[in-house]
């Protein structure tokens, strides 16, 4: 793991205090910061592009992990800051993503686009789906769930770094790609089996909660209603266990295209 271009200096109380406000939401959107923990992650954001404020660790992992240039702190100070039962031996705080203008779907391009998704670590292990498929763009509708809460970080496995999350009011982009000539696929129980469609690209596969399913404001935009068919006892799949099964599909007949 490379070391980042960080200035080693000494924390200050105020400094330590920050880095812990921002297991909340508010000052996440305060400061315009969240926090990155665990070695695998914060060696997935030393190994992106993503703007890095400061690296917390102990001096075990300073030494192990190659990070001459990070703030040694002792254990307890570290579990202050993080939220993990254990691994909190390397926490990083990095700055969100811009906000840049948001772009129409290219030719071949598939979106995932979630719908009053409030669980983070669903949202979270829907970013690695993408992130595995390809996938570079999520929306999600205004009220989902936090991108940058610590349960979604983490449960993205570096996902985040790689897969561009834009909260969005969703029913009036999904009108507008649909001018577009994007095609509109709605995962729903009482869809017809995604097996048995045209998976034709651009396109965007629109996920609803596990409790509530997709929202009328959505579903009165129009598009096609699919499903993963089952033949258990369960009454649903997961949200990313359905993104993962989609995704899969598609992949199937672009390969076949």
């Amino acid at each position: 793991m490379a070391a980042p271009n960080i200035p080693s200096t000494v924390s200050t109380k105020n400094e330590l205090k920050l880095a812990r406000s921002l297991q909340q939401k508010k000052f996440r959107d305060q400061l315009g910061l969240f926090l990155v923990q665990g070695p695998k992650l914060v060696g997935e954001l030393v190994r992106s592009s993503w703007p890095v404020e400061t690296i917390y660790a102990t001096g075990i992992a300073m030494v192990k992990h190659d990070l001459p240039s990070a703030i040694a702190l002792p254990p307890h100070e570290l579990d202050r800051i993080g939220t993990l039962e254990s691994g909190n031996e390397m926490i990083a705080v990095a700055r969100k993503a811009a906000v840049g203008p948001l772009k129409d779907l290219g030719p071949e391009e598939l979106v995932l686009a979630m719908d009053g998704i409030t669980d983070p670590g669903n949202l979270g292990t829907v970013l690695r789906v993408a992130d595995w498929f390809g996938i570079k763009r999520v929306w999600c509708n205004s009220g989902s769930v936090d991108v940058y809460n610590p349960k979604c970080v983490q449960a993205s496995m570096g996902a985040i770094f790689r897969v561009t999350v834009d909260q969005v009011d969703l029913p009036e982009l999904l009108k507008r790609q649909q001018v577009e000539g994007a095609t509109i696929f709605h995962a729903t129980m009482g869809g017809a089996s995604v097996f048995s469609k045209d998976l034709a690209r651009k396109a965007i596969i629109v996920l609803g909660s596990e409790s509530h399913g997709i929202s009328a404001e959505v579903l009165q935009v129009g598009g096609q209603a699919i499903s993963v068919p089952g033949s258990g006892g369960s009454e649903s799949l997961n949200v990313a266990m359905a993104a993962a099964a989609l995704c899969t599909e598609f992949s199937r007949q672009r390969g076949l295209r």
